[in-house]
């Protein structure tokens, strides 16, 4: 038995230590993260209404349900819109910073704090920056105030939807927010690039769009890859700022509702739906992972590069 004990303990009790420092993270992750995981599957299953004990066994009827549901479908619709929107616009900025940073030769810590630094801003307090100060509808916000010295009326930006100006709204404060994480995953990966390649294309006599269409994008391909898969999840789970800015005392408009707004009326509105809200969340991330796997596979990401 003590001879047990000293092998479960390890060599100067390094396991015991181990599963000190570590066992309270573990528990945590269980706790919080991994068993209301296992709980959200198996309530999908039920029908639980105002309460997360399951009830009556529906076998798959929550998620047909939710595949027929207009609203759900329409919330897709309103990611996709999201995606086409905010991917190509954030990749191409955060590119498009990093080679302007890469190339600075004064300063360049300063530019890349001072372009990162937005990230560490909260989406929330992001948003209501965006609905209080600049787009507020108002004469007085900055949008507006701009647009009349040109001469032009105040846009009620978040309440208008022919032309949908709220758009441009969201999609502003979500670049902003994350265009300066992107631009650091590309600065990395421009700095992985041996300076021998630019020095045989400055010989031959190869500038400008040669040198960035032949040697620096098929340098970063592995990078590029990775920023295109996380910008697409993180589109996927857009919320806060979607929730902050077009909801209202009133609630919360019909338009412009991603999957998880639509997921938290159902699951915490009136009708509190555990049921058909645990079955869309599983839909959902069954989307993710599947849209992963197959930008995954489309991009290359895993492959041994030539």
């Amino acid at each position: 038995m003590p001879a047990l004990a000293t092998r479960l303990r390890g060599r100067y009790d390094r396991n015991l230590w181990f599963a000190v420092f570590v066992g309270p993270f573990v528990l945590g992750l269980l706790v919080f993260v991994y068993i209301p995981i296992v709980w959200s599957v198996v309530l999908s299953f039920f029908d639980a209404r105002n309460t997360v004990t399951p009830t009556e066994f529906v076998g798959l009827g929550n998620y047909l349900d939710m595949l027929r549901d207009a609203a759900f479908r329409s919330s897709l619709l309103t990611f996709l819109l999201f995606a086409l929107f905010i991917v190509p616009t954030t990749f191409v900025f955060s590119l498009g910073l990093a080679l302007l940073v890469n190339r600075t030769r004064v300063a360049k810590t300063f530019f890349r704090s001072v372009f990162f630094l937005p990230t560490a801003c909260s989406y929330v307090v992001a948003s209501l920056i965006w609905k209080l100060s600049i787009f507020n509808g108002v004469r007085f916000g900055l949008a507006n105030t701009v647009l009349g010295w040109f001469g032009a009326e105040p846009v009620a930006w978040l309440s208008v939807t022919q032309p949908p100006w709220y758009w441009l709204v969201i999609v502003s404060a979500r670049m902003w927010l994350q265009t300066g994480f992107y631009m650091i995953l590309f600065l990395a990966g421009l700095q992985r690039i041996a300076p021998a390649l630019y020095e045989a294309a400055a010989i031959d006599g190869a500038t400008g769009w040669k040198v960035l269409r032949y040697i620096t994008l098929p340098q970063l391909r592995a990078t590029s890859t990775a920023v295109l898969l996380l910008l697409l999840i993180n589109a996927f789970q857009a919320f806060d700022e979607f929730y902050n800015l077009l909801s209202s005392a009133s609630g919360y408009p019909p338009y412009a509702r991603p999957p998880l707004v639509y997921l938290y009326y159902a699951a915490l509105g009136q009708g509190q739906d555990f049921g058909h809200g645990s079955a869309g969340a599983v839909l959902l991330t069954l989307l993710i992972a599947l849209v992963a796997l197959v930008q995954g596979r489309f991009l290359g990401l895993g492959k041994r590069e030539d």
